[in-house]
């Protein structure tokens, strides 16, 4: 039988509750000047960072870190300068532990890091145009060898699924239908095999790219959504609407690292349909008829393909966002086309 002590009960709380005042007042010491950061910088900047000393307590030294990896410590309370060349695009987390009066504290911010690079704008030339099933809404996009391949979604009165398509006539070579519970997203060919992904069942799918019958079902590394996908012959580039674009190994399908879409002044968000094309990641914006240029290393928006005028010659009223990018190495040319549109173009693009 326990017997309890309501005077040890009582003392121990207040114990407790003095050392969480004291600990608290202690992060309040010191902090980053706040004031002296920019709301954004970019990848060529370097930014010096300060602390407060609220209390003027004598520092011995402070010892900074970037992402939880320690690099570098000044004496005292010294100035430190970051220097943002080769750090990745998007937030940067800042932490500074202080060593004083036999003790330390920590104190954490943020900033936001974009692209050094100012967009350029391209220009495109329509070379064909071809027929496009109106009831396709169109996620992934991609040719094997020369033969189209086409994954749709499942919006209210839309059935999923992916094909193989004769680019030229639109006629269908080979249809497989997606269960009703998901909706198909973005599609992409890697050693023969066909990887598709869906939109929020953090389920993926891979198929014989000859034959289309499914190998395996897969759950997704990442707590993501699905949405477009390319590769490089060597790894899987997978969107999740956000800034981000996840790398993929095939083989064991687990996320090994990702950019942040960026240009030299903001944030790219809802990145979506995908396509890999001469070393650049080519994106659909959702949204926007427009596409990105990606440096896959960096993340940062290297150019942008305006393509607003090509939705003037959809005739389906019911006519989506601008949303397939298929790049067909035989011609060099690119297909694009969009949700319900009742056309695909194949474009030129030039400086």
């Amino acid at each position: 039988m326990k017997v309890y002590n309501p005077l040890i009960t009582i003392l121990l709380a207040l114990n407790l509750a003095g050392c969480s005042k004291s600990q608290k007042e202690k992060e309040s010491f010191f902090s980053f000047d706040e004031n002296a950061l920019k709301p954004m910088y970019q990848a060529t900047d370097k930014v010096v960072l300060n602390l407060l000393n609220t209390k003027n307590k004598t520092i011995d030294s402070v010892a900074y870190f970037v992402n939880y990896k320690r690099i570098s410590s000044v004496k005292g309370n010294g100035k430190f300068t970051l220097d943002l060349s080769g750090k990745k695009l998007g937030y940067q987390n800042l932490k500074a532990v202080v060593y004083f009066d036999g003790d330390t504290i920590s104190t954490k911010t943020r900033v936001e890091v974009a692209s050094g690079i100012v967009p350029k704008l391209l220009k495109y030339t329509i070379l064909n145009t071809y027929p496009h099933d109106i009831n396709a809404f169109t996620e992934g996009f991609e040719f094997f060898r020369d033969t189209l391949m086409e994954s749709t979604g499942t919006p209210a009165g839309y059935k999923g699924y992916f094909a193989k398509i004769d680019y030229k006539t639109g006629k269908v070579f080979k249809k497989v239908a997606l269960d009703p519970k998901y909706f198909g997203e973005g599609i992409t060919v890697i050693n023969n095999k066909i990887y598709q992904l869906t939109w929020t069942s953090a389920t993926g799918f891979i198929y014989d790219a000859n034959t289309l019958k499914k190998l395996k079902t897969f759950p997704f590394d990442k707590k993501i959504e699905g949405w477009g996908m390319t590769n490089d012959g060597k790894n899987i580039y997978q969107s999740d609407g956000t800034e981000k674009i996840w790398t993929m190994n095939p083989e064991t399908q687990k996320m090994v690292d990702f950019i942040n879409v960026y240009t030299n002044d903001s944030k790219i968000k809802s990145v979506n349909e995908l396509e890999w094309i001469n070393g650049k990641i080519y994106g659909n914006i959702w949204q926007k008829d427009a596409i990105a240029i990606i440096n896959p290393q960096s993340g940062a928006v290297e150019a942008v393909l305006d393509l607003t005028a090509l939705k003037a010659n959809i005739k389906n009223p019911k006519a989506d966002v601008l949303n397939g990018i298929a790049y067909n190495k035989k011609t060099n040319t690119i297909f694009v086309t969009g949700k319900n549109w009742d056309k695909m173009f194949e474009i030129k693009v030039s400086e």
